[in-house]
């Protein structure tokens, strides 16, 4: 009778694979593709590289290995570094500072600048459709005056209340508001048709805006 140690050594040798299988069954598990992700990528082999390489420049310079030389080489390393990443960060950011994202204007959500609004207003005016060309050249009138920071108007404020305070920092357009303004609020609000005269009232309230420039002492109260 065979003793029960010698069965299990028998057995186990079965089990256990030769050498060309032990190596195929490796080749078939680090094909997975689990294992193919956990690999670095190019970008982390590239981080890693310069992580390493400043590493040794501070490594070399504290033990005194390296002399003036390489720590002026360092020093224009680290400033050009500065430099770079201010002309990518900073200035998005400062352009951002200078220029707010545009607001809702009467009720309505419209992201467009004034000079885009401008076009649209062409566009429809020479297909004949007067109340979309009323609305969106009053609308670029009032961007226009934001976006050249005359006017803040508060979030909801209606035709009128703008109409007031670009009234304020434009005074000679006064005239021009008080016909305009009742034009925007009939076409857009009282469901009143356009005609191409109305729209001709806006337009040119829009143009003289333009061209007017603001009394220094209201550039003085924006500034």
């Amino acid at each position: 009778m065979t003793p029960p140690l010698a069965l299990a050594a028998s057995a186990l040798t079965v089990l256990l694979p030769d050498a060309d299988e032990a190596r195929e069954w490796a080749e078939r598990e680090l094909s997975d593709p689990a294992y193919q992700a956990a690999e670095p990528t190019p970008i982390d082999r590239l981080a890693r590289a310069v992580v390493d390489f400043f590493g040794d420049l501070l490594n070399n310079s504290a033990k005194g290995d390296w002399g003036p030389p390489a720590l002026i080489v360092l020093a224009l390393i680290v400033a050009a570094g500065i430099v770079i990443g201010i002309l990518i960060w900073g200035r998005p950011r400062a352009i951002a500072r200078a220029q707010p994202p545009a607001r809702a204007l009467f009720d309505d959500d419209d992201g467009r600048s004034a000079e885009e609004l401008r076009r649209d207003a062409a566009a429809a005016a020479a297909r004949g459709d007067w109340d979309a060309a009323i609305v969106l050249r009053f609308r670029a009138f009032a961007r226009g005056l934001t976006e050249r920071g005359l006017v803040d108007p508060p979030p909801g404020a209606t035709v009128h209340t703008f109409a007031r305070a670009a009234a304020a920092a434009l005074p000679s357009l006064s005239a021009g508001l008080d016909e305009a303004a009742p034009i925007f609020d009939d076409v857009r609000y009282l469901r009143r048709p356009g005609t191409e005269q109305r729209y001709r009232v806006v337009a040119d309230l829009d143009a003289d805006a333009v061209r007017t420039r603001p009394a220094p002492a209201v550039l003085a109260g924006t500034s």
